[in-house]
Formats: structure tokens, sequence, C-alpha cells
């Protein structure tokens, strides 16, 4: 008996975890919304760190520019993304069977930021000013701070006299700022600090950040299609694309909550990752230092509502039921969207949480 029992214990030792079993990971392709810098820090720190690797996953990093994550991962370019919520659920509008499965920014980055001298003190004052925008859907926080506020814009070609003209331009505040606009849009985490590198200091500055005047459209999600998650058999892995997600998610989730509490070191995995996008502008033009700043800054994004709660990764659904609303008000949206478009099993697997 003694003997049996000794080999079932080697047998036991010797049964290797799902993690081990699988000798070869699987390849995963993450389309990233940008080129590579802080923004996804806690993507890169989960790579560099083996957590991906950890749930025998192959992580490809994609950067895309100014092109849609959307079509990369519906057209099965990419298996994975990440987004804001106005480019996912207008896309499920057209028909795109794209699913949300973890929110990592749980607060909108989004400001329009004009010069004190200006005399922009307030939304109302935006009235006959010119607003420099980002193009294809990137304009929507703009659009909807000023409807607040009973604004109309130029980019509403149904209005004959609006009361803001717009200006679009692509993601280099030095090109329009401030000659050319009056205000311009601008991330907390990357062009207001290339704009103080263009010799605007902060008190020089107004900004509007939009979560505080009601406008909380949330970013940098991550999605997946449903053509993924329906998969039974994820690249012949033996695993389904749903596990598959989970496990994604889980590794990115312990990437960024490394990142935000080891700033510095998140930093240092980031900057050999990025070329010129790393640098801000002008006195700021130090790859480094800009990246600091943009670490700094996405820490308080992902900071927020449900992460503060032990819940990193969960979309509250309150917020998101604002969001819906608030983009079927614009007229982004003409209906709710179907309940597909946010799968929280994802999440649940993800965290065994509820």
């Amino acid at each position: 008996m003694k003997k049996l029992a000794l080999l079932s214990a080697l047998l036991t030792l010797a049964l290797p975890t799902a993690a081990q079993a699988q000798t070869k990971p699987v390849t995963v392709r993450l389309q990233l919304k940008w080129f590579p810098q802080a923004q996804f820090a806690g993507f890169f720190v989960a790579q560099a760190k083996g957590y991906f690797k950890d749930e025998g996953l192959d992580v490809q990093l994609l950067p895309i520019g100014d092109q849609s994550p959307i079509q990369t991962v519906a057209t099965g370019a990419a298996d994975f993304g990440t987004t804001w919520i106005t480019d996912l659920l207008t896309a499920r509008q057209q028909g795109i069977q794209v699913v949300h499965i973890a929110q990592i920014f749980q607060k909108s980055g989004f400001t329009l930021v004009a010069l004190k001298s200006s005399g922009i003190n307030k939304p109302a004052d935006f009235k006959g000013k010119r607003v420099g925008l980002w193009p294809s859907g990137n304009e929507y926080p703009a659009v909807a701070l000023m409807k607040k506020y009973g604004l109309t814009s130029s980019l509403d070609s149904t209005v004959a006299n609006p009361s803001v003209q717009a200006v679009t331009y692509p993601f280099d505040p030095s090109i329009v700022f401030p000659d050319k606009v009056d205000l311009v849009s601008a991330m907390t985490y990357n062009e207001i600090d290339q704009i103080v590198g263009l010799g605007y200091s902060m008190d020089k500055l107004k900004i509007f950040k939009a979560p505080d005047y009601g406008v909380n459209l949330l970013e940098d999600l991550m999605f997946t299609s449903q053509k993924v998650l329906d998969d039974k058999n994820f690249k012949g892995s033996g695993m389904s694309g749903k596990e598959i997600a989970a496990r994604l998610v889980r590794a990115s989730i312990k990437g960024w909550d490394y990142a935000v509490k080891h700033k510095a070191e998140a930093v240092n995995i980031v900057l050999p990752l990025c070329g010129n996008t790393c640098k801000g502008s002008g006195t700021r033009s130090d790859a480094k230092e800009h990246q600091t700043w943009q670490m700094n800054e996405v820490a308080k994004l992902y900071n927020a509502g449900p992460t503060m709660q032990g819940r990193a990764g969960y979309l509250d659904p309150a917020l998101y039921k604002s969001n819906v609303a608030l983009l079927k008000d614009l007229g982004i949206l003409k209906a709710d969207p179907s309940a597909g478009a946010v799968d929280y099993s994802v999440w649940q697997m993800a965290t065994g949480k509820k």
C-alpha cells in the first residue's frame, strides 16, 4: 500500500498544469490603437514580465497608427484589439460583430485646450471660435461637449450657421495651435505635454477636461470579434476563443496593475519599443520625459471607477448606459446596441469575480 501511495504521489507531481501541458504557446495578435507608447504600457509590461507566457500565450502587439483597429480585428488580421467605446458601438451599428471584453481606462483623457490669454473660460465661450479636432470618430467627445452647451459645429452639414468652426488636424497640435485654432483637441497623456513643449506652460493654458463637463466617453477598451469568441478550438490550441480571451485579459490586467505601481520601470520597458512617437515637442522632445508624463497620466485613467474597487477591467454598466445615451442623443447611435456588444463572461473568467 505504501508503494502504491508513493507511486500515486509521484504521478500527481508529474501531471502538468493546463499551462504546462501546452508546450507550444498559442499565438495571439493584439492590435493597439496607436503606435507603441506608454498609453499601452500595461500590455508591454505583461509581455516583458512573462505574464502572457504564463497563460500559454505568445502575444504579438501590433502598432497601427491612425487606422482603425476595428477593421483589422473584423477582417481577422488581428485576433484582439484596443479602441474607444464610440468606435466599437458605431461598428456594431454597421453590422460589424465586434465585442467589448474588458475596460482598461475607466475615465476619459479627452480635453480641449485654449490659451488663458484667449479669454475662453467656459464652454459657452467656444461660440464663434475655431476648434481643432481629430477626424474619423475621434471628434465625438468634443461634439458632445459642444452640444451639451447648445453649440453647433461646421461638422454638421445640416446647420446653416454653426456656432463653432471645426478644423480637422492629424494629431500634432503644433500644426494648428494656437495660430489656426482657438482651442485644440488634446489627450491628457499626450498632446497636453506636446503643447507645453511648444512653449506654453501649464499656467498659461485653460484645459477643459471632458469628464468634468459630464462627457466621459470611455477609451482604451479591449475587444475581439464574435467569431473568435465562438471558436471552439482557437487556432488548434484545444482551447476555445473565449478561454484565450480570458487568459489575455487576465495577463493584461496583471501587466497594467504592475505598470501603474512601477511607473519608472514601465517607462523603461516602453522606451526601446517606440520611435519618434515616444517624443514630445520642442522643449519637451526628450522621449523619456514625455513617456514619463504619459505614464503618470494614463495611470490616473486606469486607477478610477471599478479599478479602485478591486475590479480592474470591469465595464461599469451604469457608465456604459450613460455612454450609449449620450451617443444616441448626438445621433451617432440610432438605437441601443444589442446585448452582444459586451461580453461580461470573459472578464468573469479572467478574474473569477462577478
